[in-house]
């Protein structure tokens, strides 16, 4: 389980594989300086709920993975957390649609 941390106050403990792609939309939007809202739901030992935090490229954040090797990519799954982090909703973690087969168009990124 890797874990998001935002301005060393709120927590999303999270496996390593959403987490990197959690990284990789963040980290894209943040570089070209957007601000956006991303919201989760904790685990229920935490007390359930909702939490949004406003992410803004001066927000610290870290991302810590528990493992060492970065885990593949799902260049789908990134372009779905995409456009809903460019929705009014903001960014949340969408379930991980199928990968595309190889050799199909994939069309534009965003990323």
């Amino acid at each position: 389980m890797g874990r998001l941390s935002y301005d060393g106050v709120e927590k999303l403990e999270i496996d390593d594989r959403a987490l990197a792609h959690l990284q990789l939309v963040i980290g894209s939007k943040l570089r070209r300086g957007e601000s956006f809202l991303f919201t989760w739901r904790p685990d229920t030992s935490l007390g359930g709920g909702r939490v949004s935090v406003w992410m803004h490229p001066h927000a610290s954040l870290v991302f810590r993975f528990a493992g060492s090797r970065p885990p593949r990519i799902n260049r789908a799954w990134a372009e779905a957390m995409m456009n809903a982090a460019n929705s009014p909703a903001g960014l949340s973690l969408v379930p991980e649609p199928p990968e595309p087969t190889p050799g199909a168009d994939s069309g534009e990124s965003s990323l």
